[in-house]
């Protein structure tokens, strides 16, 4: 790859205004938490609008963010959308993303154009208490998030195993193979970015797989995605479709992206790099949002086509006549029946044979530990931000796996899988809460993605009439 225009400390020695500078915090930059080395832009002198070789270059952050879109909270979510509510609620879910996409991009924007990250932003722009205060919820959210994959993928080894390996079995295994997996950035970090896609690849081949062979209604579903309306709902509608804005849009994932762009060698005095990063890194957002939300529509259809206004009696009947096990999930009744993950891939392998369960069992696998790692990343640039505190990987990872997964094992070991998989739903409502909250920032003008926000903070007087604080400098 072509050399890149130029890195910070090079800036720095040059005379360019850094809105970063190293050693600011402990004598390092982030480098030490996510990126060894910043991947350089290649040289383009042609005029053209637009070069692959530059999105290449760019892509890679917008798809660590995208994973966070993709948690077995939102396959939970989207799972339980489709059964209580068919297609009605895919508008629900295509408003959030769009929404989520407008929210990356500012947090892209943001740590383009400052250097900086979100926390680190808001350290500077807020007061300790409230500061704090912020840093306390994103934390709550962080951990809410945690939990969540750790049920997914303590269900997806269950699953493979055909119930060899117990539930608090499968949560053992999580918190061990996240620290093998956290440290796969030693190899590079377009290496890690790789490994991301394969895992996106996994998720999209397996969810599609199932799409494909339940055929879902193309017209119901069109119908669903454009109408905002929900015919016939009521308050389990509507408790789902703001469980879906929770599910989608996750707060952390803010100061995440903001974060990762940082990994790529811009010069913050050139006018012309920060709009080209800016659109590029948006352009690669969108791709990596286009494809999240095709594999959320695949759940989503799945289950509205499949489990839809059935009845628990004749979901039995089914499963019965197939030999598929744990045929005590279904009550001999004509409730409705009411699905989660563990549930919904019975119910697949019941209807469409073990190997639709087994397909489902390694997206979920595939989607909850991919999570688990992004989760792990935002949490400790969150805590580098808002506290300038420098913990490493091992401390951050023992002190939330800790907080997430006391209560999850505990579920796990003394109650079934319908409780387990029963928090995922309370989870989803009280991200949505941490969503308006974010809201509320932004709107604010408290933190912007031009960098004006910046204007009042201490960072370096001589900065205020450079490019990278005018908003011009936004395509």
């Amino acid at each position: 790859m072509a050399q890149g225009k130029g890195v910070e400390t090079t800036q720095t020695q040059r005379g360019a205004p850094s809105v970063f500078p190293e050693g600011q915090n402990g004598g390092t930059d982030l480098s030490s938490t996510y990126f060894h080395h910043k991947v350089p832009i290649p040289d383009d002198d042609s005029q053209m609008w637009f070069s692959f070789r530059k999105l290449w270059a760019f892509t890679g952050p917008g798809f660590l963010m995208s994973i966070a879109y993709l948690d077995p909270g939102n396959i939970e979510s989207d799972l339980q959308s489709g059964a209580k509510a068919g297609f009605k609620l895919l508008w629900v879910l295509l408003g959030a993303t769009i929404i989520g996409l407008l929210l990356q991009r500012l947090a892209a924007r943001l740590g383009v154009v400052t250097g900086m990250h979100l926390a680190e932003v808001c350290n500077r722009q807020y007061p300790t208490v409230p500061r704090i205060v912020l840093w306390l919820m994103v934390e709550l959210a962080i951990i809410g998030s945690d939990m969540q994959e750790v049920i997914g993928c303590a269900i997806a080894f269950n699953l493979l195993s055909s119930g060899r390996i117990p539930l608090w079995g499968g949560v053992l295994i999580t918190i061990i193979d996240t620290f093998v997996f956290l440290f796969l950035d030693k190899y590079g970090l377009r290496k890690l970015e790789a490994f991301f896609g394969v895992l996106i690849t996994i998720m999209a081949i397996t969810f599609g797989y199932e799409y494909v062979m339940v055929r879902p209604d193309q017209g119901e579903l069109l119908k669903g995605m454009f109408m905002p309306y929900c015919e016939g709902c009521g308050p389990v509608q509507l408790e789902q479709a703001v469980g879906i804005v929770g599910a989608v849009i996750m707060p952390h994932n803010i100061y995440l992206h903001s974060a990762l762009v940082k990994s790529r060698q811009i010069d913050r005095s050139s006018k012309k790099e920060l709009k080209e990063a800016n659109k590029y890194f948006f352009i690669e957002s969108t791709i990596a949002l286009f494809l999240s939300f095709l594999i959320n529509v695949f759940v989503v259809a799945v289950f509205a086509e499949a489990v839809y206004g059935r009845t628990n009696i004749e979901v039995h009947d089914i499963c019965n006549a197939t030999g598929i096990l744990h045929l005590d999930l279904f009550p001999l009744n004509n409730e409705t029946l009411q699905v989660d993950i563990y549930k919904g891939g019975v119910v697949l392998g019941c209807i469409f044979g073990p190997a639709a369960l087994y397909i489902w069992a390694v997206g979920i696998l595939a989607a909850g530990q991919s999570s688990t790692m992004t989760g792990t990343y935002s949490g400790q640039f969150v805590m580098e931000g808002f506290l300038n505190l420098r913990w490493s990987r091992f401390s951050r990872v023992l002190l939330t796996r800790s907080i997430a997964i006391t209560p999850t094992l505990l579920v796990a070991i003394f109650q079934d899988v319908t409780h387990l998989t029963g928090m995922n739903d309370f989870l989803n409502v009280l991200q949505s809460m941490q969503v308006i909250y974010l809201f509320h920032l932004y709107l604010t003008g408290r933190v912007r993605s031009d960098g004006s926000a910046c204007k009042s903070t201490n960072l370096n007087p001589s900065l205020m009439s450079t490019s990278q604080f005018n908003t011009n400098t936004q395509p």
